[in-house]
């Protein structure tokens, strides 16, 4: 940890009730006051941001991870999971395919109405059911059933092994929601949200857009958290400058994603005490997702040309700094069955390269096609990054790129819908586990709606990668499916990013308030305290 001075760089109509405030200032006494610039919004396509069926970003699952309960939760230092609504969990058969957890004794839900196994049972068939446009519940796709058997024991039966079940459990899509305010058929509309979490939620909310979470220490939780505050707001800025400003003025204790590059570098060179800088390994991850059908980039020597072009060490150095590093595979450095499967399949970028495998395919120079990206979802860099990437490609005279930069509430749709061509997209781990960096890109009912699809892939090497325990030992197969990743270009993977926060010297537990997988664990905060 870096301790540095701040100098910085410089969805409302469906609620019944709004409590509008300003920006400028603390909003709740007391409230210990977190930045981001992650937008929610509420919109005809996705009306209902906050239901745990549904959501399905790193924005949405900072929210529910502070007020819906899973049965399991990654552990404090990440790499594993342990118990959380329940007492105890664990596969109950040798083919592990049965899998039995125990509630622990009182739960309840805020309003006090107890917590059974018949409401965790409720809520796995209710998000299964739905099959949210999102994709989460793909997540659930090797449950074959849910038992509840008297009020505290819940089993699933799976329809085939997996060893990365008992992560899935911790992940919001397995949330624990009340069956008398969450409809069965029904997505909830709005931002109204209620659990059995460590906290209790307001929403502040302008235009259909949240200006601010105010999280309140549940009295009633029982878990196995250990909640350092009474009360934290997550205040959404509309760009990193003025989250900096904010913290340079006092409005708000800590800032998290997304800082620029600039402030980031600004602050880790200033050398005095009233700010830390936290700079932790990130296992978050950016690249080019292709619909495979779309005329452009239909041909695979098309999608390979761009990975034998594009320049991830010019990328990273130019646009990113130290905040990133080049990325040669979907599953990032620092996972078990990690490997650089582009850089040994292309190597070095190389234009000659790129030119003699497009002229033995046929295909004629230049290659004309748009880049799209969000504007305001993944950090102000993002589009100085399109534009070095249209640099790279248009300076091989192979290709002819121009880039368009849309707001995520209506990019994401589109992307999803197969609008774009090529466009930019972020992942933040749901667990960290290199399946988890392949089967959301690659299964069936995968959450980017790709048209790809390898039967390799999907009908034995996810599967049986499922069925090893030994994460290690399941290597193998994770490389293969590397290999066959680098080999069509489905997605094209371009770097790694490592994770910071700034906060006021007086913050407690700033260490441990992003966990492996980039989400908020907001209870670790607190003033003057060990967390």
């Amino acid at each position: 940890m870096n301790r540095k001075p701040v100098a910085l760089l410089a969805v409302a109509g469906l609620l019944t009730t709004l409590t509008l405030t300003s920006c400028d200032g603390p909003l709740i006494e007391g409230a210990i006051v977190v930045g981001t610039t992650d937008t929610l919004s509420a919109s005809t396509g996705a009306p209902a941001p906050l239901d745990p069926a549904f959501a399905y970003d790193v924005g949405t699952w900072n929210i529910l991870r502070q007020t819906v309960q899973t049965l399991m939760i990654q552990s404090r230092g990440g790499g594993d999971v342990v118990p959380e609504a329940a007492q105890s969990c664990g596969f109950t058969d040798l083919g592990n395919q049965r899998y039995s957890c125990t509630l622990r004794k009182g739960l309840t839900f805020a309003d006090g109405d107890p917590v059974t196994a018949s409401d965790v049972k409720y809520s796995i068939d209710r998000a299964r059911a739905l099959k949210a446009d999102s994709g989460a519940f793909a997540l659930l796709s090797t449950i074959d059933a849910v038992e509840a058997q008297g009020d505290s024991e819940v089993v699933f039966h799976l329809n085939t092994a997996d060893a990365t079940f008992p992560f899935k459990l911790s992940t919001p899509i397995a949330g624990i929601v009340d069956p008398d305010v969450y409809a069965k058929n029904k997505l909830r509309d709005g931002f109204e949200l209620d659990g059995s979490g460590p906290y209790t939620f307001k929403a502040e909310v302008d235009d259909n857009k949240l200006v601010s979470a105010v999280f309140t220490k549940n009295p009633k939780y029982q878990g196995s958290l250990k909640v350092n505050n009474d009360k934290v707001e997550l205040r959404t800025f509309a760009d990193a400058d003025e989250m900096g400003r904010a913290l340079d003025k006092g409005d708000i204790d800590l800032m998290t994603r997304t800082m620029s590059p600039a402030q980031i570098q600004k602050l880790s060179a200033d050398s005095d005490d009233k700010v830390d800088l936290i700079d932790t390994s990130g296992l978050e991850i950016r690249y080019l997702a292709f619909n495979t059908k779309a005329p452009t980039v239909k041909s695979k020597t098309v999608r390979q040309a761009m990975a034998q072009i594009i320049d991830r060490g010019e990328l990273v150095s130019k646009v990113y700094g130290s905040q990133a590093e080049p990325l040669y595979s979907l599953v990032p450095a620092r996972i078990t069955g990690h490997s650089n499967s582009f850089f040994n399949k292309y190597g070095d970028p190389d234009v000659d390269k790129a030119k003699s495998m497009m002229e033995r395919a046929g295909i004629n120079a230049p290659v004309k096609l748009t880049m799209h990206y969000a504007t305001d979802h993944y950090g102000s860099a993002t589009e100085q990054e399109f534009d070095l990437l249209r640099k790279q490609l248009n300076d091989s005279n192979l290709f002819e790129v121009d880039i368009k930069g849309m707001p995520w509430t209506r990019f994401r749709p589109a992307a999803k819908h197969g609008d774009y061509d090529v466009y930019g997209m972020g992942w933040f781990p749901d667990f960290p586990d290199a399946d988890n960096y392949l089967a959301p890109f690659l299964d069936k009912d995968n959450f980017l709606n790709s048209p790809y699809a390898n039967s390799t892939i999907r009908n034995t090497l996810i599967p049986a990668s499922r069925r090893v325990a030994d994460r290690s030992a399941a290597a193998p197969m994770l490389t293969h499916m590397q290999e066959i990743v680098a080999a069509d270009v489905p997605v094209l993977p371009l770097w790694q990013g490592r994770q910071y926060v700034a906060a006021e010297e007086a913050v407690t537990g700033t260490a441990y308030v992003l966990s492996s997988s980039s989400t908020l664990q907001l209870w670790e905060l607190g003033r003057g305290m060990s967390g």
